[in-house]
C-alpha cells in the first residue's frame, strides 16, 4: 500500500475588524474559529483562532484567524508569524481600512511572499462596487508580494466564489516549500492551558525542526528541561510532528500556570536567551521619525517586550522609510536566531513603525558596521570566520549554532572549507581565527627564542608557564592543540622548546657533569649531600644547578628526596636486591641490614620504594611486592 506524505501549509487571516475573516474561515472548513464566550458577544475576534481543512489527498491546510481590532493587534501577531500564505481580507462593502493597511505592513515586515486577496460580503454589494474594491486593491498592493496575486470575490453566507477560493489556494499552495524539518525544533507558544487528566498543554506552529513523544525540550526564557508526554496535530495524536504543523503538545515536569503565550519550546542545549540583538531593521514610510533610544514594542515570534532601539551610528532619529543596521536592548530575555523577523510598535500611541531581521544575538559592545552586512548577506563560512575573529580564544559548537541557527554538519563543512578559520577537533570541535593562531605560534617561538639564547643549558619551558604568559584564561587543552599544529616547536613532556634548541656543553660544563654524576655513582646508597657535590663541581652554583636539573631529566640521576639524590645505578642494583625477596616481611632495621646504610638513607629511599611500588607499607613493617 502506497503511503501518500502529507503536505502541511500555514494560512493566516489578516485584515480590518469586521471585514468577515472569521466567518471565511467557518465556510471554508465549517469549524467556527470563536473559541472565547466574549468573541461570541461582541461578534469580533479577540485571541487567535484556529481550523484545518483537507484538500486532495496529501495536502493539509492549518488557518490561523487572527483578530482585526487594533487593541489585539498583539495577538494578531503572535499568530502571523510561521504561516506561509495569507489571505489578505477586505470587505467589499467597506474597502481597504486602518487595520486592513497595518496587517499587510505586518505580513510585508515578516517576509511573507505569497497570499490572495479575498473580497468578502460580495454579496451586499452590486458588481460595480465589488469592481471598485477590485481597482483599489490592484492600486494599494502595486509593488508588493501582493502584486499579480488573485482576487477572489466571496459570500461566505451564500458561498459564492468558495470553490474559486479553495482552488487558488490548492494551485498556490502546491507551489510554496515546505518548512525544513531537518533544522532544530523551535515552538513559539501561542496558547497554553491545563487539561484534567493530562496536565500542562501548549500549542503553536512548529517553525523549525520535528518533536517527538518522549523527547526532553527547553522551555525558554527559563531554560527548563521538560519532557513531551504526548502529541496532537488538528486533534488527532501522533508520535512526531514536523514543522509547518499546528501543534499541541502535553508536557510533563511543568504546571500549566507556568507556562503562556511568548515562551518557547526547542531542542534542550541547544539556544540561549538574549537582552540585546544588532539587527537588519526597516522603520516604515507611514510612521514618524524613531528616536535614538525611543521606547518601543518588540515582538518576534508570540513574544513581546519592550525594548529601547539605539542606533549603531550616530544618534539622529531614523527617518521613515530608511533600512539601517540597529541595535535593540530588551527589557526581558528572548530565544531568538539569526534570520528570525520580528515587528516592533511604537510606544504611544501604539502602532506598528516598523520590522527586521535578526542578525546577531551576542554583538560586541562596539563594532564596525561592516561586520553586520557579512552576518546579513555572506556565506555560512564567513560568517563563522567573522565570530572566531571577534572570540578570544575561538568558539565551540554549542556557541556556533546558537550564534548561527546553523546545523552542526553545516557548520563543520564551513569552517573547514574557510581558509580563515583552523579547525581543532580533539579534545572537541573547536575553531580558531587562523590568523590569531598563527601569530600566537609566532610569539611563543620567539619566546623560546630568547629563553634558549639566555639558558643555553635549560631544555625548555614549561607549558604551564607558557600557557599562563601566552593564554590566560584559557582552556587548558588549547596550549597542546595548537603546539602540534607547529613545525618549529617541540614538546618533550610538559616541556616546550624549539626544535633546532640542543644543548650544547662548554668544556668546563662537560667537565662539570661528569664530577657530579661521578661522585653519585661511587657513592652508591651512602650519597653526599648536594650542596657538596655541586660546590665541588667546578662551575659556579647556578651553572652547577642547571647540569643537576639535565643529570635528573635523564634519569642519569634520581630524586628521592628533597635533599637526597641517588644514581640511577645504585637505585637499579637496590631494586634487583629487594626483587630476590619478593612478599617478604620486614622492618626498617632489617633493610638497613640489607643495604648497609644508616637511618638518615633507609627512611627516604623506603618512601621512594613505596611511591614507586616496590614496597608497600603495613603498619611498621613493609612488605616486597
Amino acid at each position: 500500500m502506497k503511503i501518500v506524505e502529507m503536505k502541511n501549509i500555514i494560512i493566516g487571516t489578516a485584515g480590518h475588524i469586521d471585514h468577515g475573516k472569521t466567518a471565511l474561515v467557518r465556510a471554508l472548513t465549517g469549524i467556527d474559529t470563536d473559541r472565547l464566550k466574549e468573541e461570541k458577544q461582541r461578534g469580533i475576534s479577540i485571541d487567535l483562532g484556529f481550523a484545518h481543512l483537507d484538500l486532495e489527498e496529501n495536502l493539509r491546510l492549518a488557518f490561523v484567524d487572527v483578530p482585526g481590532h487594533e487593541r489585539f493587534i498583539k495577538n494578531m501577531l503572535a499568530g502571523v508569524g510561521g504561516i506561509d500564505l495569507v489571505l489578505l481580507v477586505i470587505g467589499a462593502d467597506e474597502s481597504i481600512k486602518p487595520q486592513t493597511r497595518e496587517h499587510f505592513d505586518i505580513c510585508l515586515l515578516l517576509g511573507i511572499r505569497t497570499g490572495i486577496v479575498v473580497l468578502t460580503k460580495a454579496d451586499l454589494v452590486d458588481s460595480d462596487l465589488v469592481e471598485l474594491a477590485r481597482l483599489e486593491v490592484d492600486e494599494f498592493v502595486r509593488g508588493s508580494f501582493l502584486e499579480n496575486a488573485p482576487v477572489v470575490a466571496v459570500s461566505s453566507i451564500t458561498g459564492a466564489g468558495l470553490d474559486e477560493l479553495r482552488a487558488e489556494i490548492a494551485k498556490i499552495a502546491v507551489a510554496i516549500p515546505e518548512k525544513d524539518a531537518s533544522r532544530y525544533f523551535r515552538l513559539p507558544i501561542d496558547r497554553a492551558f491545563s487539561m484534567r487528566g493530562f496536565g500542562a498543554v501548549v500549542t503553536g506552529t512548529l517553525v523549525s525542526g520535528s518533536v517527538r513523544v518522549d523527547q526532553e525540550v527547553e522551555l525558554h526564557p527559563a531554560g527548563r528541561r521538560v519532557r513531551v508526554r504526548g502529541i496532537q496535530v488538528h486533534g488527532a495524536s501522533v508520535a512526531q510532528a514536523t514543522a509547518g504543523q499546528r501543534t499541541a503538545l502535553n508536557l510533563a515536569g511543568v504546571e500549566a500556570s507556568d507556562v503562556g503565550r511568548g515562551m518557547l519550546l526547542a531542542e534542550a542545549g541547544r539556544f540561549r536567551t538574549t537582552r540585546q540583538i544588532d539587527c537588519s531593521f526597516e522603520l516604515l514610510k507611514s510612521s514618524k521619525p524613531l528616536k535614538h533610544r525611543a521606547p518601543v514594542h518588540f515582538h518576534a515570534g508570540t513574544a513581546e517586550v519592550e525594548a529601547e532601539v539605539r542606533r549603531l551610528k550616530g544618534a539622529d532619529p531614523l527617518e521613515p522609510g530608511s533600512r539601517e543596521y540597529v541595535r535593540f536592548l530588551l527589557s526581558e530575555p528572548l530565544l531568538l536566531v539569526p534570520g528570525d523577523r520580528f515587528i516592533v510598535r511604537r510606544f504611544s500611541p501604539v502602532v506598528t513603525i516598523g520590522g527586521g531581521i535578526v542578525l546577531d544575538i551576542a554583538p560586541p559592545r562596539r563594532g564596525p558596521l561592516e561586520r553586520l552586512r557579512v552576518l546579513e548577506s555572506s556565506p555560512p563560512g564567513e560568517k563563522i570566520a567573522l565570530l572566531a575573529s571577534e572570540s578570544r580564544y575561538g568558539m565551540g559548537m554549542p556557541d556556533l549554532v546558537a550564534r548561527t541557527g546553523l546545523l552542526e554538519g553545516d557548520i563543520r563543512k564551513a569552517a573547514a572549507a574557510s581558509p580563515r578559520v583552523l579547525v581543532l577537533d580533539a579534545p572537541h570541535f573547536w575553531i580558531l581565527d587562523a590568523q590569531w593562531a598563527a601569530r600566537q605560534l609566532e610569539v611563543i617561538h620567539e619566546h623560546l627564542k630568547q629563553f634558549h639564547r639566555r639558558n643555553p643549558l635549560l631544555a625548555g619551558v614549561s607549558k604551564e608557564e607558557l600557557r599562563s604568559k601566552q593564554l590566560p584564561g584559557a582552556p587548558p587543552w588549547l596550549m597542546d592543540a595548537l603546539l602540534v599544529r607547529s613545525k618549529t616547536l617541540a614538546v618533550d613532556g610538559e616541556t616546550v622548546r624549539l626544535a633546532s634548541h640542543k644543548i650544547s656543553f662548554k668544556q668546563d660544563e662537560e667537565e662539570a657533569s661528569q664530577k657530579i654524576e661521578t661522585a653519585f655513582r661511587s657513592a652508591g646508597l651512602a650519597v653526599p649531600s648536594l650542596a657538596e657535590v655541586l660546590g665541588k663541581s667546578g662551575v659556579e652554583p647556578n651553572r652547577a644547578r642547571t647540569i643537576l636539573q639535565l643529570l635528573l631529566r635523564d634519569k642519569r640521576l634520581v630524586r628521592v628526596s628533597d635533599e637526597l639524590v641517588f644514581h640511577s645505578t645504585a637505585l637499579e642494583s637496590l631494586r634487583r636486591l629487594l626483587a630476590q625477596k619478593k612478599g617478604a616481611r620486614f622492618a626498617v632495621p632489617e633493610f638497613k641490614d640489607w643495604t648497609g646504610i644508616s637511618r638518615k638513607y633507609a627512611i627516604p629511599l623506603l618512601e621512594f620504594l613505596d611511591r614507586e611500588h616496590v614496597t608497600r607499607r603495613d603498619g611498621d613493617a613493609r612488605v616486597v611486592l
